[in-house]
């Protein structure tokens, strides 16, 4: 199996890394916009060389692993690929990208959202085992070809991920709530410090739970507005939510409401029940 990889930083680059050790792998190129990437990747040999369009879309298997203004646009590009070519896309968000996949290549085409990453990116951010037991979720996958549906199965299962299905739809909400509005307010906990007269002493005491909860707005803002940008409704609708209680937190703190305050904590805290 030929695979190309358009994309090559964290995402991009940590799949080559891990591909490379499946036996059914035979060579991995790949092709990225950013110049000093290509460089990198070949430097840091996650791929084995740097492919115009012509090569790739020769490929068995092609993966998308670039934002989802990117993937919109490159379906155009891919226009004309054999009819068994599997293109697999790595997208935050599904719907937009389902709706937008030509006719021409949609049984070509393979919606996958695999749930991990680091506030890191770029072709030196690239982790061995990145994708290992963690979820990849598959969307409108009977809209895909049989043949393509079985290649993605089997490729996600050599990662060893766990992988659930559903429509785009759900998949666009659900991760609103449990990545993109992470990831909104941890920018919002980061500026919030940075605008303070005193930020520098404030941060000299930074613990755990600072670095924590600001972690992820280390994470490219380029790719984040478009992942806000495109989730806008569901995005908006988690923010909502939460300052809502965020909102009745601080009410209850205004009102020496203890008890509340007790209450809500213990409630946010059977989250690990389920997580653990």
């Amino acid at each position: 199996m030929k695979i190309a990889i358009i994309g090559l930083g964290l995402m991009g680059g940590s799949l080559a890394l891990s591909l490379k050790k499946l036996d059914f792998v035979d060579s991995i190129v790949g092709n990225d916009h950013n110049e000093e990437h290509k460089k990198q990747a070949i430097e840091l040999g996650l791929v084995q060389k740097i492919a115009d369009l012509d090569e790739i879309k020769q490929c068995d298997v092609i993966f998308l692993a670039i934002p989802v203004n990117g993937v919109i646009s490159t379906f155009k590009t891919l226009l004309g690929i054999p009819k068994e070519t599997t293109i697999i896309d790595l997208g935050s968000t599904k719907e937009i990208i389902v709706n937008s996949v030509p006719p021409e290549i949609r049984k070509n085409f393979v919606a996958a959202h695999p749930m991990t990453g680091t506030e890191n990116f770029g072709p030196s951010a690239a982790l061995e085992g990145l994708y290992e037991d963690r979820v990849v979720v598959l969307c409108n996958l009977e809209d895909s070809g049989d043949l393509q549906a079985s290649v993605a199965k089997k490729i996600f299962k050599a990662l060893k991920m766990k992988k659930y299905f559903m429509l785009a739809s759900e998949h666009d909400r659900h991760a609103a709530f449990i990545s993109h509005m992470p990831h909104a307010i941890s920018y919002s906990i980061a500026n919030t410090v940075m605008k303070q007269e005193n930020k520098h002493n404030i941060l000299a005491l930074a613990a755990g739970g600072f670095r924590s909860m600001s972690r992820l707005a280390k994470s490219s803002p380029l790719m984040w507005e478009d992942v806000f940008k495109q989730n806008k409704s569901n995005l908006l609708e988690a923010i909502e939510l939460f300052t809502n209680e965020l909102d009745a937190l601080k009410k209850d703190i205004e009102d020496d409401n203890w008890e509340n305050v007790n209450e809500m904590m213990s409630q946010g805290k059977t989250l690990h029940e389920i997580l653990d």
